[in-house]
């Protein structure tokens, strides 16, 4: 987890995003475990908008959540907001939930089409397929540059595989470091899309 933050961090340092000043949006936020991360990192509250699927989840991302955040229960395809209303949107292991090639597509759209002119997309998800789990479909690099056309695509592999990271970490910290900077060892991507009018 640690490894992820500091890679996110590092991703929107280069970005030169100032997190004081973002609007961000996070589409399928859960119970809010990013909404917190991004208000520890900086962002005040009132800057962020978090929209879920399941009402249930949007009360305990509320619950969970400082005041002013603002959240809303709503479908990720038809996103109730301005087009360009967001200097960020990030989206955390929802699109690999999505199983229907055709609503990948229209909820990416609708990414794009709230985020600015010289916004971003933050981008984290499995890359490949779950064998334990057969409700989630891995999003490949392919399919990231289908489902965002145009766009300047920065994706890296991050984050051990799960089942080698939990019986490691605890027993070699440099093991893990050498195993994690194995590409193919790598489940999940993190980066970084821009619009195509970014400079």
């Amino acid at each position: 987890m640690q490894d992820r933050e500091r890679q996110v961090l590092t991703s929107l340092q280069r970005l030169g995003v100032r997190l004081a000043e973002t609007r961000v949006l996070e589409v399928g936020c859960g119970t809010g475990a990013w909404i917190r991360d991004l208000i520890k990192w900086g962002v005040p509250p009132e800057n962020i908008w978090a929209v879920d699927l399941q009402p249930e989840t949007v009360d305990e991302a509320r619950h969970r959540s400082a005041a002013g955040v603002h959240l809303e229960c709503c479908s990720a395809t038809s996103l109730p907001f301005a087009a360009a209303s967001f200097d960020l949107v990030l989206q955390a292991t929802m699109f690999s939930s999505i199983l229907e090639p055709a609503v990948r597509r229209i909820v990416a759209a609708e990414m794009l089409r709230v985020a600015r002119r010289d916004g971003s997309i933050l981008w984290y998800d499995l890359r490949m397929n779950n064998p334990w789990n057969s409700d989630v479909r891995g999003v490949g690099r392919a399919e990231v540059a289908e489902l965002f056309p145009g766009c300047q695509i920065d994706l890296r592999r991050i984050w051990l595989a799960p089942p080698l990271a939990r019986w490691i970490a605890p027993r070699s910290h440099v093991l893990w470091l050498l195993l994690a900077s194995v590409p193919w060892l790598c489940t999940h991507y993190l980066g970084v899309i821009r619009k195509s009018g970014a400079n």
